[in-house]
């Protein structure tokens, strides 16, 4: 993340978004070290993919820490600043995954969904002010976690028939970033 950071003339920052104390102090360790945050982005995700009887505990703890309690933390912390300024956007990434179930996926589908309602309450608790967000929520990436659902489960000859029948069309990162910073400028709310 450093040299990305440094090829972006950017600023790196490292945080564990399973840790609680860690995920409390990054924004304004972010602010106090390089200013305020126009823009922010929550795009870390934890996916299951195996039937909901055979996840551990400590796997679903993760799955919803990562997936929705950071998020909602981030957004709380960052917040403050923002609305003193009079500006600001926020990003989530959900997933088709959240709008419908998927077998394998009920842990990962339950916190997108929960991303989703939790952006849908907060944008309108946030319409009188500058505030703006964008829900990202594509159907299949083409990357490493996609890869590991397709080969994981017992749905994956279900998975790859309707990615081959074009159902659920798998796109790059690229595509998806491309779209998300296009909706982050235009201020609109999904992707």
């Amino acid at each position: 993340i450093k040299a990305l950071a440094d090829e972006l003339n950017g600023h790196a920052f490292t945080c564990d978004l399973l840790d609680p104390d860690q995920v409390d102090e990054l924004i304004s360790r972010v602010e106090h070290e390089v200013g305020p945050i126009d823009v922010l982005v929550n795009n870390a995700g934890l996916e299951t993919s195996e039937p909901f009887q055979t996840v551990g505990s400590e796997t679903i703890r993760d799955v919803v820490r990562l997936n929705l309690e950071a998020p909602i933390v981030l957004t709380r912390n960052v917040l403050p600043g923002m609305l003193d300024r009079g500006k600001g956007h926020l990003v989530y990434l959900s997933s088709l995954a959240g709008t419908g179930g998927f077998p394998g996926l009920a842990v990962y589908a339950g916190t997108k969904a929960g991303v989703s309602n939790f952006v849908a309450s907060l944008r309108m608790e946030m319409r009188d002010t500058p505030i703006t967000t964008t829900v990202v929520a594509p159907g299949p990436v083409d990357t490493e976690m996609w890869d590991h659902i397709e080969e994981a489960n017992d749905y994956a000859p279900m998975l790859k028939r309707l990615r081959l029948l074009q159902l659920i069309p798998k796109k790059s990162p690229e595509t998806i970033a491309k779209r998300t910073v296009a909706a982050t400028v235009a201020e609109r709310r999904h992707v």
